[in-house]
């Protein structure tokens, strides 16, 4: 089968060395890609939100599967626009509907959807320009600390954590009357503070049944003990050793199929990942977000510790049998240490040169800001390199991914040594 990904950070890296795997996988493309896909099939030049080119590049190239790695185009419709055109309708997409991708794309979507059908949740409040008096009342009122979210995508850093009630009113303000995030703070959702320990949950689903894939456990922000401002991610883990076979059940019975089986009741288009994002409090397991596309960089963590063929899976699920599929984990660790430009999350520097991965053994090297320049590969994102290793325990994998993070180099690399430090 031939196959485009759309994406070019980590997860994309993660994803085509997977695909690639597969005996089906005849010919894999990466739209747009980066230095680290390239060695697992063939980056194109086309942007993910470009639907007409990504449609003659389908066509073109007999493309049986586009595979959205990331969320933006799925928010964006590419799962309505190719399946409303004949021509590109056979195509397979393992993602949701325009619509369904509100769970990720709209805040106050998702804590809606959540609300109808019993989803345990933090208590939350909406609010824009239209209720923005209210809302600093209600900051007034709110206990601390208080979370704030900008309702649309803001690439993992619309989320503020603050105790300090005159800095909640000056984030709230820079969000809806400064812009902050652009359209994607125009609504800012409130929300109780809930404490407790975080991680990932990721289920595929056709619709109406699922498989869940390995969980995962990633860390936000960008300095040791979780301090600093939040990133797109600094590393993960898996598997998370608090959620054990209770735990877990628990999240399916009373978040997994309440979210698949309210989607369906309500005919929302909803084949592919989705990304539950909870919180364990006491025992008990609460939705943080959704997301509707595998995580970054959990993604990192969960492909190498998933055992099937994962473009096997998406034909399971366009055939609605993932009822039939048994999934699974491999009984190693993985962890993943992200390395990062200097000044990330906040401005950074581009094109410094890598070196040393010729020196680097026992993991696996995920692409995320890399790019090819006359034969070398240099920085081009905050985010650059995914260090994944599988060991027979997390601490082992650990010590690995650190004994490589040394030896990648480039000028003003930056990376969390306290990966995992929970456990």
């Amino acid at each position: 089968m031939n196959i485009l990904l759309l994406g070019s950070g980590g997860r994309e890296s993660a994803l085509s060395w997977k695909l690639s795997q597969s005996p089906l996988c005849t010919k894999l493309f990466i739209a747009t890609g980066n230095a680290g896909t390239a060695q697992y099939g063939t980056n194109i030049a086309i942007g993910i939100n470009d639907f007409e080119s990504l449609k003659d590049f389908c066509l073109a190239q007999q493309i049986d599967i586009l595979f959205p790695g990331s969320e933006e185009p799925l928010v964006n419709g590419v799962y309505d626009f190719f399946k409303n055109d004949l021509a590109l309708a056979h195509i397979i997409i393992p993602g949701p509907s325009k619509e369904g991708a509100q769970l990720e794309g709209s805040k106050a979507f998702s804590k809606k959807l959540m609300a109808r059908h019993n989803i345990p949740t933090a208590a939350y409040a909406e609010f824009d320009e239209n209720n923005f008096e209210e809302g600093l009342q209600y900051l007034d009122n709110h206990t601390t600390p208080i979370v704030l979210k900008a309702d649309g995508l803001a690439a993992g850093k619309g989320v503020v954590i603050t105790s300090d009630k005159a800095e909640a009113k000056a984030v709230f303000t820079d969000m809806i009357r400064n812009a902050q995030f652009g359209d994607a703070s125009k609504t800012v959702v409130v929300e109780q503070f809930l404490t407790g320990i975080e991680l990932s949950v990721f289920a595929l689903t056709d619709g109406e049944n699922y498989v869940i894939l390995p969980e995962a456990k990633d860390y936000k922000r960008v300095g040791e003990g979780d301090t600093g401002p939040n990133t797109g991610g600094m590393g993960a883990i898996s598997p998370v050793p608090f959620a054990n076979g209770a735990f877990l059940q628990k999240v399916i019975e009373r978040i997994v199929e309440p979210t698949i089986n309210g989607l369906r009741s309500e005919n929302i288009i909803y084949n592919g990942f989705i990304f539950f994002g909870l919180i364990n409090v006491g025992g008990d397991p609460y939705v943080i977000e959704y997301n509707c596309r595998m995580g970054d960089p959990e993604t990192e963590v969960v492909m190498p510790r998933l055992e099937n063929d994962l473009v096997e899976l998406v034909l399971q699920m366009e055939a609605k049998k993932l009822n039939e599929v048994t999934i699974q984990h491999s009984p190693k660790a993985a962890a993943t240490v992200m390395l990062v430009s200097a000044g990330y999350p906040g401005d950074y520097p581009k094109g410094k040169l890598i070196t040393g991965f010729e020196t680097v053994e026992d993991s696996l090297l995920f692409h995320a800001g890399t790019k090819q320049n006359n034969g070398q590969v240099e920085t081009s994102g905050g985010r650059v390199i995914a260090i994944t290793s599988l060991a027979d325990d997390l601490k082992l994998a650990l010590a690995n991914s650190y004994k490589n993070a040394e030896l990648v180099q480039f000028d003003g690399k930056n990376f969390r040594k306290d990966i995992g430090f929970e456990f």
